[in-house]
């Protein structure tokens, strides 16, 4: 099979494009922004046709969630008029399309984790245009919801914590934000059999266990060998200064579609957060 990955030096691009590259022995296109611009139609469709991938999982994103409140065009024209060049592009060379999206299409007001099938409501900018995209697929697409994506390559939480906890005696978490942390080695194992077996609709791909980012800090300063006391819970206005993005104050996704369909979940968090740790600190 042959794969067009996009956003392939991204956090979790560079490990989907392993998965793909592995043991199936699949043929990769591994594409970012230095190859073609995803916002420039002419480019897209050129890039599909001329390489005529069997399966395109489209991960390449504008994700500095603050900057997005300002850089509202570029948003857009990243996150949400791609998508409509690379379905297009798709149908064109009867390729699979398999869109990664996010927990911010939810408002977070919701008591109980969102289902697949719950009416999406984004407060930001950035969730606005993740839903944007999704609105530009058909029913034959791979949509995968994903939260608090963190993994060996990149900028994340899980890195920010560690360099903290090296420089600062205490740390302070909002505890009135919940979700469950997602791993991008475990993420791109469900990306790769989703988008393989061309699984239509949406997916919340997520590993299990739901916690505040004040309980995450103290898993992650507990997986490093820290006294997790170090770690003290704020709430969400207490912040100074306050992000510029709304963030959803539930972010738990519920992975139904996966579970109704028998397919196994991905394993509890902290389970990879404590290889992750393992690796970022030897």
């Amino acid at each position: 099979m042959r794969v067009m990955i996009t956003g392939a030096k991204g956090q979790l691009g560079q490990d989907v494009v392993k998965v793909f590259e592995g043991p199936g022995h699949h043929e990769v296109i591994a594409v970012d922004i230095d190859d073609f611009d995803i916002g420039q139609r002419d480019q897209v469709l050129g890039a599909v046709t001329s390489t005529r991938p069997d399966v395109i999982v489209h991960g390449a994103a504008f994700t500095a969630v603050d900057l997005c409140e300002t850089e509202v065009d570029t948003a857009y024209r990243v996150n949400t008029l791609s998508v409509r060049h690379f379905a297009e592009a798709a149908r064109l060379v009867d390729a699979h399309l398999a869109y990664v999206s996010t927990d911010y299409v939810f408002d977070g007001t919701k008591a109980t984790p969102y289902f697949e099938w719950d009416t999406p409501n984004p407060q930001s900018v950035y969730g606005a245009t993740k839903l944007g995209g999704e609105m530009e697929l058909g029913g034959d697409a791979t949509i995968m919801r994903t939260s608090w994506v963190c993994g060996e390559y990149g900028h994340n939480m899980v890195k920010t914590i560690l360099g903290l906890l090296e420089s600062h005696p205490t740390l302070s978490f909002v505890d009135d934000q919940r979700g469950h942390p997602s791993f991008c080695a475990d993420l791109a194992t469900m990306i790769y059999r989703l988008a393989t077996e061309k699984r239509p609709g949406r997916f919340h791909v997520t590993n299990q266990g739901a916690v505040s980012w004040f309980e995450f800090a103290q898993e992650v300063a507990r997986a490093a060998g820290e006294d997790p006391t170090r770690v003290e819970p704020i709430s969400t206005a207490d912040m100074d200064p306050p992000r510029p993005a709304p963030r959803p104050a539930n972010s738990v996704l519920d992975n139904a579609a996966l579970r109704l369909c028998d397919i196994p979940l991905l394993r509890d968090f902290r389970e990879p957060l404590g290889e992750l740790v393992a690796k970022l600190t030897t």
